[in-house]
């Protein structure tokens, strides 16, 4: 009987098809070898059947543990390859979604730098456009405000070169009806400095520079109608002014004598008129031959004809001076022709005559008249349209 369990210990099992087939075959080997152990071994007894019933129970308990940890460990590892399998075409999968993202990325960029490019022309265009519109369509406020002020620097030049405050007065007046007619709350500070700026003006007192150049014109129309001091011929006509003063008032009864006088009543006055008129040209002509008067200019008195005439051409020079004096706003300058010129009429001509003495007056009116004056600066003016532009 030892013999038996040998050669059944030393047959081989068969091969097992699988893991799971060959853990049953292998159980089931062992268990008719431990039967047949059993029946070739002598049948104990007592405590010895005890001792073999728990060793069987416990290798058949092994055999129970190995076969299902057998059957968990084929499970796991067809589980591991599933999802190595899986895991595998994942890989794949995310790597062309990669591939893919890599290049969507890459247009992405290059649409991205494109739509820049134009939207920065676009920005650039707008704001040209913008500016262009801006500066065509300003409104109504801004276009008074503009004219208002192109206005007023053009009347403080003409002013400049005028020298009269007309034109800026007018410029303001015309200024303030606009901007009471514009009813714009904004402009409410430039109507208060027109009004300032106006009432500055209306207390000004400025040269009148076009009414002085017009009087001193008329001066120099005068100086060929001035009678000299050595005039031959003044005394006679103012003789014969006199004379006929004279002799009108006495001849008018007389010619009004009545109709019914007789031929030789009015004869007799013939004759006698005639007579009269005639001792006066010999009493005149006889007075003329000697004349006897005061010379206190001597220079005067010795002027010759040529000498005369240079003379009025001179003083027309002298008062063209001062008049350009005038003009570039030279004052003491025009103040010093002037007072040369009244000096030269008082010496050189008549001082009795009428025109003479209108002359020196004329000059002595011109010479008060002119006075140095500062054009009105109109800053606040300015200021408060600068100020209203500025908020536009």
């Amino acid at each position: 009987m030892s013999s038996d369990p040998t050669q059944e210990s030393s047959t081989p099992p068969p091969a097992p098809a699988s893991s799971a087939t060959a853990a049953h075959a292998s159980s089931a080997a062992f268990a008719a070898g431990s039967a047949q152990d059993a029946q070739a071994l002598p049948v104990p007894t007592g405590a010895g059947k005890g001792l073999v019933l728990g060793l069987g129970l416990l290798t058949l308990a092994a055999l129970l543990a190995s076969g299902l940890m057998w059957q968990r460990l084929g499970n796991i590892q067809e589980q591991l390859a599933r999802q190595s399998a899986q895991t595998g075409s994942q890989s794949v999968e995310a790597r062309t979604l990669a591939r893919d993202a890599q290049d969507l990325a890459r247009d992405s960029a290059a649409r991205t730098s494109v739509m820049e490019a134009r939207l920065s022309e676009l920005t650039l265009q707008r704001s040209q456009l913008e500016e262009l519109m801006h500066s065509m369509s300003r409104s109504r406020d801004e276009n008074l405000v503009s004219d208002i002020d192109s206005s007023i620097r053009l009347a403080r030049q003409q002013a400049e070169l005028s020298g009269s405050t007309q034109p800026l007065v007018a410029v303001l007046t015309n200024a303030r009806q606009r901007v009471e007619r514009a009813a714009q709350p904004r402009l409410a500070p430039v109507l208060r400095a027109i009004n300032h700026d106006l009432d500055l003006l209306a207390r000004m007192s400025v040269t009148d520079t076009a009414g002085l150049l017009v009087r001193i014109e008329e001066l120099v129309r005068q100086i060929d109608e001035l009678p000299l001091l050595n005039a031959v011929a003044q005394p006679r006509a103012r003789r014969h002014a006199a004379t006929a003063g004279r002799a009108g008032p006495a001849m008018t009864p007389r010619t009004a004598a009545p109709d019914n006088d007789d031929a030789s009543f009015t004869q007799w006055r013939w004759w006698q008129a005639w007579a009269e008129r005639g001792w006066a040209a010999v009493r005149e002509e006889t007075q003329d031959l000697v004349r006897v008067s005061r010379i206190d200019q001597p220079d005067a008195i010795l002027l010759s004809p040529d000498q005369s005439y240079f003379l009025r051409e001179n003083l027309k020079l002298k008062l063209l001076n001062a008049r350009l004096a005038l003009l570039s706003r030279q004052w003491e300058a025009a103040r010093a022709d002037l007072a040369a010129s009244s000096i030269a009429v008082q010496k050189y001509f008549d001082p009795a005559s009428r025109r003479t003495q209108t002359l020196q007056a004329q000059m002595q009116q011109i010479l008060t008249h002119l006075h140095p004056s500062e054009q009105p600066a109109l800053n606040e003016t300015l200021s408060a349209l600068a100020t209203a532009a500025a908020g536009r």
